[in-house]
């Protein structure tokens, strides 16, 4: 059969992750197939969103080399549910049964996907340890940080590793909520705790959404306990830290019990390799300039950050437009950070000095080292471009001779911005955070 052809020519050359991840199961649909478009199936819009946009024209080549024509690729999803209701030793993904929507793995988001940084080290290491020993390490394992800083791509790479290997539930909390009140209802709570009892790892996204739910808070708490009992693995993510949850005491107990990891917001260098990776992984091409200013121009929340690239690339492909750094200024205008309210000079000289490793006290006396000087220049530069200090003013709070001297510092604080990439990306940076603290 061709298919089975292809699959061994792409088995050849392809990475063999990609290939066992996404590729082997995909089915081909001979029916509906024609010599111009050769149909594939698969039971998961995450993996053939992620074939179309990484191997379509690779499977097309092949299909060519094989009959001469080179065919357009369709893709369908199809959810076959009889094959996963009754099977034992089908543990991919667990499938709710009575019609409530549950998440479903994202293939694309792996440990091998994820940029590892300062910020969220500890998270990454830890959910790595939980994905190899299951319930023997840390369990539970509760992942708090800001929306957006990587949680839920943790959350599925360790179901993504378990896959084929172990019965992993991964689900959102407001879905846990829906099919706890349908088995209410339908009065079906032994299938209720049999499901998720029963599963090896039980990985609740956004579990701060239990506030106020008393009712399954309490069942949530003996399936907690019995899981836990068993050695099954428990995982949940919060926005909010444990301490912050206002939920029953006992099951709050019971969160930490285990271990915290907190992610924090990316420093600058972490968010650059983050946009560079999303952009190999999408097939974008930018230049550094342009990764430079997106890192430096627009908030830490990587979901927004990757729906600007796609909106970007999306736009100048349609458009058959050149990315370039004016195009994406223009692009993100309505991202970028422009809170400026209620900031003051102390506020500016405090996060300066902490972005660069200096004591506050040292940015306002007379001390005139290197790193003092430029800490003292971008000050002045962000006190007269952000709340527009006078020279004045800015010379008696960081104790310069007069208003001249706050003038030529500001002059040679400009200077270096244009002629060094370095700085002007680190005072972007600085200026990003000031803004950031002010939601």
């Amino acid at each position: 059969m061709i298919w089975d052809i292809i699959l061994k020519e792409l088995k050849k050359e392809i990475p063999l992750i990609d290939y066992n991840r996404y590729i082997k199961n995909l089915r081909f649909d001979e029916k509906n197939s024609q010599s111009d478009v050769k149909v594939l199936i698969t039971d998961n819009i995450y993996i053939a969103n992620w074939i179309k946009r990484n191997y379509t024209n690779k499977i097309a080549s092949l299909f060519e080399n094989e009959t001469e024509i080179k065919p357009t690729i369709k893709i369908n999803v199809q959810k076959n549910y009889e094959n996963t209701k009754n099977t034992k030793t089908n543990y991919d993904i667990k499938i709710i049964q009575n019609n409530q929507k549950q998440s479903i793995i994202n293939p694309s988001y792996t440990f091998e996907t994820f940029v590892v940084g300062e910020s969220n080290k500890f998270a990454f290491n830890v959910s790595e340890k939980v994905a190899q020993n299951q319930g023997k390490l840390y369990n539970p394992l509760f992942i708090s940080g800001d929306t957006g800083l990587g949680k839920t791509h943790l959350l599925n790479a360790i179901g993504n590793y378990n896959i084929g290997k172990k019965n992993i539930i991964l689900i959102t909390c407001e879905e846990f909520l829906n099919d706890f009140t349908s088995h209410q209802l339908n009065k079906t709570f032994d299938k209720f705790r049999a499901k998720y009892r029963n599963c090896d790892y039980l990985l609740i996204d956004d579990i701060q959404f239990l506030v106020g739910k008393t009712r399954t808070q309490e069942e949530f708490f003996y399936t907690f306990n019995e899981l836990k009992e068993n050695n099954k693995q428990i995982v949940l993510t919060s926005d909010k830290q444990i301490k912050d949850l206002e939920i029953v005491e006992r099951l709050k107990s019971r969160f930490q019990n285990g271990v915290t990891a907190q992610i924090q917001p990316p420093e600058l260098e972490t968010k650059i390799a983050i946009i560079k990776k999303k952009c190999e992984l999408d097939l974008i091409q930018l230049d550094d300039e342009i990764i430079n200013y997106i890192a430096t121009n627009v908030n830490n929340n990587i979901r927004i950050i990757e729906g600007i690239l796609m909106t970007i690339n999306s736009y100048a492909s349609i458009m058959n437009q050149e990315i370039t750094l004016d195009f994406v200024k223009n692009s993100i205008k309505s991202y970028k950070n422009t809170n400026t309210e209620k900031i003051n000079l102390e506020e500016i000289i405090n996060i300066t000095a902490k972005s660069l490793n200096i004591k506050t006290a040292d940015i306002k006396n007379k001390k005139r080292t290197k790193d003092i000087l430029l800490a003292k220049k971008i000050v002045i530069y962000l006190g007269r471009t952000l709340i527009r200090n006078s020279m004045t003013e800015l010379a008696n709070f960081l104790d310069f001779k007069d208003h001249s001297s706050i003038s030529k510092a500001m002059k040679k604080i400009q200077e270096e911005i244009e002629n060094n990439n370095e700085i002007r990306i680190k005072i972007e940076e600085i200026e990003n955070k000031i803004k950031d603290s002010k939601k």
